[in-house]
């Protein structure tokens, strides 16, 4: 399959514009063979011929280099795509695609730069007629530096925003500690265990804090581990509104409602816990009224809804509220717990979702699918 240059307008446009009707567009310029026009590839496609000249210079290309196609079509490979590497050395020079060794083939992809210090992550292909033969056909692909530049940023916001949430209590921890040891004997047993307690709380919330981050570092990497087990997801509801209860909220401000029969789930019963909890936290710290949570079978499973009569959640933000660093207010919080709520419940195979439910507050709902014993599926 060779690789076609740019083409000119087809006979037909050209027949239009001579009879004065209007012109047809200029016809795609297609591989022969393959019914692809490059212009058509969202990254960038620089194609060189045995000589080393260029023979396709895509439309993304041009865009992600700034460089005109006209300048490059027909061109040497190293004068129409300038690259150094990041200590300025020329790419072209140490990698030697026509006169290097005949059993490479190919570049992985780089961050390489072009004049003007404009930064493009570039890989390389060599074709050739015959595995140790010369190079017949070199394919440079192009990608912008945007979506690394993004996920740098991501990662960035990540690490200050749990820097900034640890900074609080591990001054606390650190005051406090130093405060009982320098002066155990001028507190009393009642100022000793309040100290102590108040250590307790902030070395939990660093815990948890922690254990956010490596949840976060598993779900972007696809590394969750899920270990099913039978869970009864009517008693883990019980439980955590009887903990929620225990810690001040009002009994009458939950209601559970549970239609059986309900199918037999196999989930990680930590990881069930850890969505109740945010869930039910989240419908207590930033809802009103009483909180709803229905326990119910449905098509695929079992599906469980909490509701609160709060505000609810503008439209315009139901599309975020899954993202990293979404708050539903200004009352605290890392702004990660829902993202790591949809990362465990689609490493069960599940669904979650958010509206707004009947009283106008938020609603989440969450499908987990009647699944096999970790045993059985290892």
């Amino acid at each position: 399959m060779t690789v076609g240059t740019n083409s000119s307008p087809g006979a037909a446009g050209a027949a239009e514009q001579r009879s004065g009707n209007v012109p047809a567009p200029p016809e795609p310029r297609r591989l022969p063979g393959f019914a692809l026009d490059p212009d058509e590839l969202p990254d960038g496609l620089v194609v060189a011929d045995h000589t080393g000249r260029v023979v396709c210079f895509n439309r993304a290309a041009s865009r992600i280099t700034a460089i005109a196609a006209g300048r490059a079509l027909g061109a040497r490979i190293e004068s129409a795509l300038p690259l150094e590497d990041l200590e300025g050395r020329r790419w072209w020079t140490l990698t030697d695609p026509y006169g290097g060794l005949a059993t490479r083939r190919g570049q992985p992809e780089r961050n390489l730069l072009l004049p003007g210090g404009r930064e493009v992550l570039v890989s390389a292909a060599y074709v050739r007629t015959h595995p140790t033969g010369p190079l017949s056909r070199l394919v440079v692909t192009l990608r912008g530096t945007e979506a690394r530049r993004r996920t740098e940023r991501s990662h960035a916001e990540l690490i200050a925003t749990v820097a900034h949430e640890l900074r609080s209590p591990l001054t606390s921890v650190k005051g406090f500690t130093a405060t009982l040891l320098a002066k155990w004997e001028r507190f009393t047993d009642d100022q000793k265990r309040l100290m102590l307690e108040t250590v307790d709380a902030d070395a939990n919330r660093i815990t948890r804090l922690i254990a956010e981050l490596l949840d976060i570092s598993r779900i972007d990497s696809g590394r969750l581990e899920v270990r099913r087990q039978p869970v009864d997801i009517a008693a883990a509801v019980g439980r955590h509104v009887q903990a929620l209860t225990a810690n001040g909220q009002a009994p009458e401000r939950f209601l559970v409602r549970v239609s059986h029969p309900l199918p037999d789930l196999w989930a990680d019963p930590d990881k069930i816990d850890q969505i109740l909890g945010n869930l039910l936290e989240n419908a207590v710290r930033h809802g009103d009224g009483t909180v709803t949570i229905d326990v119910s079978p449905c098509e695929k499973g079992t599906a469980v809804t909490v509701t609160d009569e709060g505000p609810g959640i503008p439209e315009e933000s139901m599309g975020r509220v899954f993202t990293r660093f979404w708050r539903g207010s200004k009352r605290g919080g890392t702004g990660l717990g829902l993202y790591i709520v949809k990362g465990i419940v689609e490493a069960h195979g599940g669904t979650i979702t958010v509206g707004r439910g009947p009283s106008g507050g938020a609603e989440f709902r969450f499908m987990l699918p009647v699944s096999a014993p970790a045993y059985l599926t290892q």
